[in-house]
């Protein structure tokens, strides 16, 4: 494929991800009605509503993560090609995310009590967040994105006691002694 045919196709996903989720019935921006480029950790409610917020950090590690695996099984595939695959990936996890039964299990395993599922705004910017993930990846040499990574873990974690781990350790295998910590 050429870049601008990755390009448009890429588009298209995008787009075609944003329309299954407003099928769906998810809320094109925040109910409250404005759109913020940062949510602060102290916005609970406007978490996954707006253009980033904490979890952000884990969508660009889903890009890292994604590079590397594309990379691994699509070597002969040009990045552009390898990029469709991950916004793929992640198009595919953003339906997942915001059904009824993944937002249910959030609430019952993990501290997001209260968790409505993203807006499709947020959606669509955790799939352009992974893309930039991924194409650092692509630019970065592996140590550096590494460690990148560990950063962004570990900052999450400090400020809003979850991180991409975490949370996939809660969705897997709720451990009840790390919600108590998690809650504060």
């Amino acid at each position: 494929m050429t870049n601008r045919a990755c390009l448009i196709t890429g588009f298209l996903m995008i787009a075609a991800t944003a329309a299954i989720l407003l099928f769906m019935g998810r809320i094109p921006i925040c109910e409250c009605g404005y759109v913020r480029f940062w949510t602060p950790a102290s916005d609970v409610a406007g978490s996954s509503q707006h253009i980033a917020d904490w979890y952000t950090f884990s969508h660009i590690i889903h890009g890292f993560l994604f590079y590397w695996l594309l990379w691994f099984v699509f070597k002969q595939r040009s990045v552009g090609e390898r990029a469709l695959g991950a916004i793929f990936i992640e198009a595919a996890w953003e339906v997942a995310e915001n059904s009824p039964w993944i937002i249910d299990r959030y609430r019952e395993a993990t501290i997001a009590v209260g968790y409505t599922g993203d807006s499709v705004l947020n959606s669509v910017f955790d799939i352009l967040w992974m893309l930039a993930g991924f194409f650092f990846a692509w630019r970065m040499p592996v140590w550096v994105t590494v460690v990148v990574g560990i950063v962004f873990e570990l900052l999450a974690l400090w400020v809003i006691r979850d991180n991409l781990t975490l949370n996939v350790l809660m969705l897997i295998y709720p451990i009840d002694a790390i919600k108590v910590w998690q809650a504060g």
